[in-house]
């Protein structure tokens, strides 16, 4: 999808490929276009989100050297959508977003991208990259997250009970139900002043414009089976264990005026770290590469420092 105010970068390869469990995803590639070569920049993006919101960032990894590969989770974007209602989001266990990583880097990352790879995971993708470090150290050589989503704001005390609500009714065969949120409605300008996503009004206009130029890629409201496999993986993060199996250097950044994700639960698990630490990012709200220069400037900067001069 390209519109005036977002349009595609040029050079753009775009397809699909089916994961081991027969689920269909959308991916896009790019080449670098200045520097010498770095690698790759393995973009993953957070809950409800699609390619077309990175477009701008795409074009900043690829002036730092590095060529970008990017898909759509299975159940939003261009990729499957798992139910009848193609606007709520489900997903039958979070293990399956480290079938669609997985697959990803052996179908398209492997055989078709310059090495090293960089992971760099917004939100649940990175919740997702997390667990993919524990999984296989060797896939990736850096890894670089925004607002990871290891807790919810507000809920870090009750994670535990929402998630025995949430299994519950999937038990009951209602795992498909949406979790009706009013901040899960189609974005629109009216939203601006008081969302939580982005200080940046040009920034947040452009989402809106690439929802309306395709209601195909609107995501909403989470299902309540999305929800209880998503919280069993975030209270996986707060194991004892869970740190010391991280052997990859690994980057955190969080956001000072955060209300999606749980900026204390970042923080927390950034003091367990072994081979990596956190910084928090003032001023920021939860998107931070789509906020304000100013921010986003700051967040580019720690990219930089920590995979852009450290790669060969």
């Amino acid at each position: 999808m390209s519109i005036p105010t977002n349009p595609v970068p040029e050079g753009a390869r775009v397809g699909y490929f089916t994961t081991s469990d027969k689920v269909r995803l959308r991916y896009a590639l790019w080449p670098k276009t200045e520097g010498p070569q770095r690698g790759t920049v393995c973009l993953v993006q957070g809950r409800t989100e699609y390619i077309e919101k990175y477009f701008e960032t795409i074009a900043d990894f690829r002036k730092r050297g590095f060529a970008v590969a990017t898909f759509d989770w299975r159940g939003q974007g261009g990729s499957d959508r798992l139910i009848g209602n193609p606007h709520v989001g489900y997903v039958d266990r979070f293990e399956d977003y480290w079938t669609d990583l997985r697959c990803f880097h052996a179908e398209i990352l492997l055989p078709d991208c310059p090495p090293p790879f960089y992971l760099v995971g917004h939100s649940m993708g990175g919740l997702a990259s997390l667990i993919a470090t524990t999984r296989d150290r060797m896939m990736f050589d850096r890894v670089f997250l925004s607002a990871p989503m290891v807790g919810l704001h507000g809920l870090d005390h009750s994670l535990h009970r929402w998630a025995a609500v949430a299994e519950t009714i999937s038990f009951m065969g209602l795992g498909h139900l949406p979790l009706k949120r009013k901040g899960d409605r189609r974005p629109d300008e009216s939203m601006y002043p008081d969302n939580p996503l982005t200080s940046d009004m040009l920034r947040y206009k452009r989402m809106v414009e690439t929802i309306r130029a395709d209601d195909g890629l609107y995501v909403g409201s989470p299902s309540f089976r999305w929800l209880g496999a998503a919280i069993r993986a975030m209270l996986e993060t707060r194991q004892d264990r869970f740190p010391g199996e991280i052997r990859i250097p690994l980057l955190i950044l969080a956001a000072a005026r955060e209300r999606i994700v749980s900026t204390p639960a970042i923080e927390q698990l950034g003091l367990r770290l072994r081979t990596g630490r956190h910084m928090v990012i003032a001023s920021s709200r939860h998107e931070m590469f789509m906020e304000a220069d100013p921010v986003r400037g700051q967040v580019l900067a720690a990219f930089d420092a920590f995979i852009t001069e450290q790669s060969r």
